[in-house]
């Protein structure tokens, strides 16, 4: 893949000409930039796949030719930058919307039910999986294989709670991997036994890898129609692009290749995989402006849904349980340590507050072995951050990639599990800006929906999910709107080495817009969510209209 670093040439070129061309495609309306020197304009103009201007109506009226395509903004619709969704699980998003539907499932009936009624639209043998249940629906008693194997008979069924951090296995898929009631039990990981000591099917973090060695890989064909699933899925929700946080890698590449991208990917891969990656950078560069590598992924803890967050205290609700790290120290350093000297990027997955203090200790004793750079760590969720930490993610310049959708997700039922004490800088939103540090939004999806406006209006309210907290849960971390578009575009472009091409409606850089129904700026909080997305363009092509 060639350098991406074309465009601003491009542009440069287009306002060398004594007499510019006239513009392919012409935008009238109010406009939102992102563009901190100037964030409100009255329109773009776009040639090819590039925005060569962004201002006035005047301004943009001067490159009107009479074959350019005008349209004019209706009052009250709003254009802003494409949407950049910071952390995804893409290709699992795309089989995701497929396969048994459990998010919502309210009762442990309703769980059971709709798993009996999609099996039965399978042919005997395929298996089950996916899912994304969630136990707190129903109260938070934790699903069994008893509950699903009358149901589950000629299927081996293998499902993941939302977080991706807790799965269910029947007896056929236990059967499958031959693993025992008397299994012994993984580091890093929790088997969930009954009174009797028997396997209830349930399997945390390091645990899951037992089941998942065996679960049939899908074929390439259903590897390519899940990517375009995703990515007609996630551009009606106004997202041109997205960080893939690993695997998948020949997928994404067969479509750039074969020009069928219509989402723009940053694909990272796993941080014990950097010999592998560095040795793709150095053959092939980093990519293009549609697809980019790079970045490596490793987690530190598990999720606090699963109870396998690791914090320095005990869950409220489990006093002798405080979670755990899933991977030693020692390992994390040196692969973190091994990737960085590479000059790749570093993505890493910390919830717990005990988790967040360990990678930013490790951060800062990398950056001092290996040199001050522009790295740009990152931290992936950071949800619960010791008071203390909060202003260390600016100073050791830390992105905080975070997902505010889990805010008002797990808001419901979190301080039940940490306490108010601790939930004062979870999801810190408002803090982490006040501190100084770099803010970017994604929906971890398939584990949150891959919807921007929600995730701009959880970050603006903090309005639970079940209605409960109408000013907001912990309201002191609510952020503007505008805070929450930057979070979603500039800032969000910049986590991944590319705010020079995208993130912002400047000239010179890709035409990637959204075009919202409403302006998201003015309308009350509480509305965000429901405003519509009308288009979604991507280099200057539209890849979907309401």
């Amino acid at each position: 893949m060639k350098s991406f670093f074309l465009l601003p040439a491009l542009a440069a070129l287009l306002f060398s000409c004594a007499q510019h061309p006239a513009a392919d495609k012409v935008f009238l309306g109010r406009t939102w930039t992102a563009n901190a020197t100037k964030p409100w304009a009255e329109g773009v103009a776009i040639v090819s796949d590039t925005l060569v201007a962004v201002g006035t109506e005047e301004e943009i009226r001067k490159w009107i030719g009479k074959n350019t395509e005008v349209t004019t903004l209706p009052k009250g619709q709003l254009l802003t930058p494409g949407f950049i969704d910071c952390h995804t699980h893409f290709i699992d998003g795309g089989f995701a919307l497929s396969a048994v539907q459990l998010r919502d499932a309210k009762s442990p009936a309703e769980f059971i039910q709709r798993i009996k009624a999609y099996a039965q639209t399978l042919p005997p043998g395929a298996w089950i999986t996916a899912g994304d249940w969630d136990h707190e629906n129903w109260g938070g008693e934790l699903p069994t294989r008893a509950w699903v194997d009358s149901v589950t008979m000629d299927h081996p069924l293998w499902i993941n709670r939302l977080d991706g951090h807790m799965c269910l296995a029947n007896s056929a898929a236990l059967k499958a991997a031959n693993i025992p009631d008397n299994v012994k039990d993984v580091a890093g990981g929790t088997i969930v036994r009954d009174k009797q000591g028997k396997l209830t099917g349930i399997f945390k973090d390091n645990a899951m890898n037992m089941l998942y060695k065996v679960v049939p890989p899908p074929t390439t064909d259903q590897e390519d129609k899940a990517l375009a699933t995703a990515m007609a899925y996630v551009a009606a929700r106004g997202v041109t692009s997205v960080h893939n946080m690993s695997g998948f890698q020949e997928v994404f590449e067969r479509a750039h290749d074969a020009g069928k991208l219509t989402t723009r990917i940053y694909a990272g891969m796993m941080l014990s995989d950097w010999r592998q990656l560095n040795e793709k950078v150095k053959q092939k560069g980093h990519g293009d402006a549609w697809l980019r590598i790079g970045g490596l992924k490793e987690f530190v803890d598990g999720s606090l849904g699963s109870h396998t967050a690791a914090f320095f205290k005990p869950f409220n609700d489990t006093p002798k349980d405080s979670g755990f790290f899933v991977i030693a120290q020692a390992d994390l350093h040196r692969r973190i340590k091994s990737a960085d000297s590479a000059g790749l990027q570093v993505m890493v997955h910390a919830i717990g507050d005990k988790a967040i203090n360990t990678l930013l200790n490790t951060f800062a004793t990398i950056e001092k072995e290996n040199g001050v750079r522009d790295r740009r760590f990152r931290i992936e969720h950071a949800q619960h951050i010791a008071p203390a930490d909060i202003k260390r993610f600016a100073e050791q310049h830390i992105i905080a990639s975070m997902q505010p959708y889990h805010a008002i997700d797990d808001g419901r039922w979190a301080e039940k599990v940490i306490g108010h004490e601790r939930s004062m800088t979870t999801y810190a939103f408002r803090s982490l800006l006040d501190a100084g540090a770099t803010l970017a939004f994604g929906s971890d999806w398939f584990v949150a929906p891959p919807t921007p406006l929600e995730g701009i209006y959880a970050a603006v309210t903090r309005r639970t999910r079940d209605d409960k907290n109408e000013g907001g849960w912990i309201p002191e971390q609510k952020i503007s709107v505008e805070e929450a578009l930057k979070a979603y575009t500039i800032s969000a472009a910049y986590a991944s080495f590319e705010e020079n091409i995208k993130g912002s409606l400047e000239p010179g850089k890709v035409a990637d817009m959204v075009l919202l129904e409403e302006d998201i700026t003015v309308v009350a909080p509480p509305h965000i969510k429901d405003v519509n997305v009308l288009m979604t363009m991507v280099g200057g092509k539209v890849v979907y209209t309401k």
